[in-house]
């Protein structure tokens, strides 16, 4: 079987090819679907890169498994070893209003657990990328977390809604918070340091955030679900509870606010 690394270079080739043919389409009106049950929506982009990706992935591993928010899903990824899970485009309407923070994000999962990753962000010409236990990289480069332990002056990346008094019984942390649309370039910017966390409490997709999760852990930072445990991949419902990326003595600072304990717990 390929080893992280041969994977992690397999879809960082991908990623950027699917990066070209969502360039040949930003920005010049492409053609936009609804999908239906608040799905929200997909333009044709989403799908050629979803259909270059299969068969581009599917022929160099085809014994791999296969989850894509552009596919239809089937059990048969549950009883694979290894299964790829890929979003052909994250920030879907970031691109279709003309915004560059959208990404292609690819992974492979092994037994639930995220082994090689990458997230190119095309319009901004930044490759993100991992391998189990081999570090993050940022257009090559190493890259790690931020470090940053205390909540006073630290950034974050979410929602609004999610700084909502309701989501914190220990108060809202003092946190400075910041948005990007795609979750997985979020994770990433935690990943390269240039913010400190971010955090959303809604069910996430696994698409969504399967490979900057890695991305994130091998620079560094705790990455777990809104809960504090940890993730695990390809689920049957191909959802998470929620996700927290963090230097590790500010995720745990973060998750006494979040569990109501914030002033007794020992937050590190």
């Amino acid at each position: 079987m390929p080893d992280p690394e041969d994977d992690r270079a397999l879809l960082q080739s991908a990623a950027e090819a699917g990066g070209e043919i969502a360039l040949r389409h930003f920005r010049k009106d492409p053609t936009v679907y609804d999908k239906g049950d608040g799905l929200g929506p997909v333009t044709v982009a989403d799908l050629e890169i979803n259909e270059m990706l299969h068969e581009r992935l599917g022929g160099a591993r085809p014994d791999y498994g296969w989850l894509s928010e552009e596919s239809p899903d089937t059990a048969d990824r549950l009883a694979a070893d290894r299964v790829f899970i890929i979003d052909p485009i994250d920030g879907t309407r970031s691109f279709i209003n003309g915004d560059p923070g959208f990404s292609v994000s690819v992974a492979v999962a092994q037994r639930g657990r995220i082994t090689a990753a990458a997230v190119h962000l095309p319009a901004r010409g930044e490759t993100f990328a991992a391998a189990l236990g081999g570090g993050a990289t940022k257009n090559g480069e190493a890259i790690f977390g931020s470090g940053a332990a205390e909540l006073a002056g630290s950034t974050v990346l979410t929602a609004r809604v999610q700084m909502a008094s309701e989501h914190w019984p220990g108060g809202i942390p003092p946190l400075e918070r910041h948005f990007r649309s795609s979750l997985a370039w979020r994770i990433c910017l935690v990943a390269e340091g240039r913010f400190d966390s971010m955090l959303t409490f809604r069910r996430a997709w696994e698409w969504d955030i399967a490979a900057g999760a890695l991305i994130a852990a091998e620079a560094g930072v705790h990455v777990t679900d809104g809960t504090g445990q940890d993730l695990v991949f390809n689920s049957k419902a191909a959802q998470q509870d929620g996700i927290v990326a963090a230097p590790k003595p500010l995720h745990a600072r973060v998750m006494t606010h979040r569990f109501g304990d914030a002033t007794s717990r020992d937050p590190v």
